[in-house]
C-alpha cells in the first residue's frame, strides 16, 4: 500500500483484497460469498460466452473531507442493473442484496480508497453474467453476480481539461429498439473499433449520431453528452442512449443552480450555436469538450475551448458534483450512502 501514488493513478484495473459473489440456481438466489481469487470458473457453454447474456455496473466511492466513506447514487446503479437484467432476460439482482454486496466489497477493500484530496476514487464494478450452458439461443438458468473495486484516477488522461472527440459516421454504437438504453458488453464492444481510431488521430472520444437517420446527437462512447448554451443545459434525448445516472444528477443540479435543462433531439447542426460542451458519465464524471471534429468532411469543426480551459457552467457544474461526491457540500438530493 505504502506504494500507491494516489495522486497518480489511472483509470485502470490495480488488485485488491477481496470481491464477493452470489449465485442465482435453481430459482432462487444463494448468500453472498466473498473470495480473494481474481478469476472466476465459468462453463464453456455460458450464455454469456455465446450470446451475450452479460449486464455491468459502475459506481465509486469517496473518501470525503470529513474522513467519511460516501457512495455515490447507489440505489440508482441497482434500478438500472435490473432494467438491464430484464432487457436480456437474465436474472434480475433483487435490490436489497446489490446493496448488499456493495457495501460489503466497499468495507473488505476500505484501505484501497485513496485518501481525501488525492482526485481519486474507489471504482465499484458490480457484473452479472449468464453461467448456464446453452447451445441453442436461450437464456440461462444460472447466473452470476460478482463485484469487484479497484482504486482509480481520472478516466481521461487530461483530467478536468477540454478534449477534443470525433463525429464519424462510419460507426454506430447501438441501434433503435436495441440495446443501447441498458449497460450491456456489447454497446461496448460495438464501440470499440471506433474508439481506437478516435485514439490513432488524438480524439478521446467519439461522438456517435443516431444509427437511423445520422442528423441527431446520440452519445459519446464512454458518456453522456450535453451541451450549454446561456442559461440552458440541453442534452440529447434518444431511445438508444445509456440513461446516465451522472448526467441525471448533473441535470438536478444545473436545475438547482437556476440553468433550464432540455432533453431533446439535437441535430449536428446545431452545434454551431452552443457556447460549452461535455462528456458526463461515472468514470468521466464531467469531461469537457474542447472541440468537436466532422472526421468525414475534413475542415467542419466546431470549437468550444479558445484557451484550453474549460468553460464556466462546466467548471461551475463539475465542482458542484464532485462537492457534493466529498462531502464538501451538502448532499440536499440524499444521493450519498455513508459507510457506517
Amino acid at each position: 500500500m505504502e506504494s500507491i501514488n494516489w495522486s497518480d493513478l489511472s483509470f485502470s484495473y490495480m488488485k485488491t483484497d477481496y470481491n464477493v459473489r452470489c449465485y442465482y440456481r435453481d430459482g432462487k438466489w444463494g448468500e453472498l460469498e466473498v473470495s480473494s481469487s481474481e478469476y472466476v470458473p465459468i462453463h464453456m457453454a455460458a450464455t454469456c460466452l455465446h450470446y451475450g447474456q452479460e449486464a455491468f455496473e459502475g459506481l465509486k466511492a469517496f473518501r470525503g473531507v470529513d474522513g467519511k466513506v460516501r457512495i455515490f447514487r447507489l440505489d440508482e446503479n441497482a434500478k438500472r442493473m435490473q432494467s438491464s437484467a430484464n432487457c436480456v432476460l437474465m436474472a434480475p439482482v433483487p435490490e436489497e442484496l446489490f446493496k448488499q454486496a456493495v457495501l460489503k466489497v466497499v468495507k473488505l477493500n476500505e484501505r484501497f480508497i485513496p485518501p481525501y484530496g488525492t482526485g481519486a476514487s474507489l471504482y465499484i464494478r458490480p457484473l452479472l453474467v449468464g453461467t448456464g450452458a446453452r447451445v441453442g439461443v436461450n437464456p440461462a438458468d444460472e447466473y452470476m453476480f460478482l463485484i469487484f473495486v479497484t482504486p482509480v484516477g481520472p478516466y481521461f488522461k487530461a483530467g478536468f481539461k477540454p478534449t477534443n472527440v470525433a463525429i464519424m459516421r462510419g460507426f454506430d454504437r447501438a441501434a433503435p429498439l436495441g440495446t443501447g438504453h441498458v449497460k450491456v458488453g456489447g454497446n461496448y464492444a460495438a464501440s470499440l473499433r471506433s474508439g481506437a481510431l478516435a485514439h490513432e488521430n488524438n480524439y478521446s472520444a467519439v461522438l456517435y449520431l443516431d444509427a437511423k437517420e445520422k442528423k441527431y446527437l446520440d452519445e459519446c462512447g464512454p458518456a453522456n453528452f450535453f451541451l450549454i448554451k446561456g442559461n440552458k443545459y440541453v442534452t440529447p434525448a434518444s431511445g438508444s442512449i445509456l440513461p446516465s445516472i451522472t448526467n441525471k444528477s448533473i441535470m438536478q443540479i444545473a436545475e438547482s443552480l437556476g440553468l433550464e435543462v432540455e432533453r431533446r433531439r439535437i441535430a449536428v447542426e446545431e452545434l454551431a450555436n452552443f457556447d460549452e460542451a461535455g462528456e458526463c458519465g461515472t468514470a468521466a464524471v464531467i469531461s469537457p469538450v474542447g472541440r468537436i471534429d466532422d472526421f468525414d468532411n475534413p475542415g467542419v469543426s466546431y470549437v468550444f475551448s479558445h484557451d484550453g480551459q474549460p468553460g464556466k457552467v462546466c467548471e461551475k457544474l463539475y465542482k458542484t458534483l464532485r462537492g457534493i461526491q466529498y462531502g464538501e457540500i451538502e448532499d440536499k438530493f440524499g444521493w450519498n450512502t455513508i459507510l457506517d
